[in-house]
């Protein structure tokens, strides 16, 4: 896993970084393999409060190395799920939004096809102005499907969508942040998404894991709502949730516990 993805823990926030520059951070086999297996450590990590995610070099990720892809991916049954709802292709993408905690993508240099369905899996996208995006994979004669239709669904507009699918068209990120694609532009992404992640992480980690379900929850009105109910009635009078108010209070650093 160190050959491909990187990442240390400091204050409850984990900052992963893709790990191959030389290939600007182009998905190979072992890339996959690497990401999953971060995913998968990083929702049994104790103490886990928010993460970042970022690239190597000059990229945040080129899409898929099509090279070694070619032959690793002959005889793959997609169809199969493998990971609940996803196989493990989309899952390099969904599972940092299915990670029980927020994950910020600092996004610099290119994002491109099955990079950029990376970055969609975060709770927010902070890149650099000049970063080029695309959602590249009809280049190739294939459609995306690292979970991207329904990551951007809600964010990006219908029309628009179907539009930078058919061409594969690059945009730069000022267009991907009107678009819906980017969250803000920021000219060190990677920084404003560490103090981003530490703001978060001094909040009430039971509320903020209960937020992201909330936000995660796709049902109907009468379903969000008694979520939203059940949620703040696991909440409310909660040890941390107590010592949110006590902090405040006090005006002091609150000290949460798992």
């Amino acid at each position: 896993m160190s050959e491909r993805v990187t990442w240390t823990m400091e204050d409850g926030v984990a900052d992963v970084r893709l790990a191959r520059p030389d290939k600007m951070n182009a998905l190979d086999p072992a890339m996959f393999d690497a990401i999953l297996g971060t995913i998968d450590t990083l929702c049994e990590t104790p103490g886990l409060r928010a993460v970042v995610l970022s690239g190597e070099g000059r990229a945040f990720c080129a899409g898929l190395d099509m090279a070694s892809m070619a032959s690793a991916g002959t005889g793959t049954d997609l169809v199969a799920r493998t990971h609940g709802l996803a196989n493990s292709f989309q899952q390099v993408a969904w599972g940092w939004r299915t990670l029980p905690v927020p994950v910020i993508a600092a996004v610099h240099g290119v994002a491109f096809g099955g990079g950029l369905q990376i970055a969609s899996g975060a709770d927010i996208r902070i890149a650099a102005p000049d970063t080029r995006l695309s959602v590249m994979e009809l280049k190739w004669g294939i459609v995306p499907d690292m979970a991207g239709f329904v990551l951007w669904r809600g964010t990006v507009r219908d029309d628009v969508l179907r539009e930078l699918t058919y061409t594969a068209r690059e945009f730069d990120a000022a267009e991907a942040q009107a678009l819906g694609f980017v969250t803000r532009l920021a000219g060190d992404p990677h920084a404003e998404a560490l103090t981003l992640a530490r703001s978060i992480a001094g909040r009430n980690p039971d509320a903020i894991r209960a937020a992201k379900r909330l936000a995660n929850h796709d049902g109907d009105a009468a379903a969000v709502l008694l979520a939203e109910s059940a949620e703040q009635a696991g909440l409310l009078r909660s040890p941390n949730q107590i010592e949110a108010v006590t902090a405040n209070m006090q005006k002091r650093a609150p000290q949460f516990r798992d």
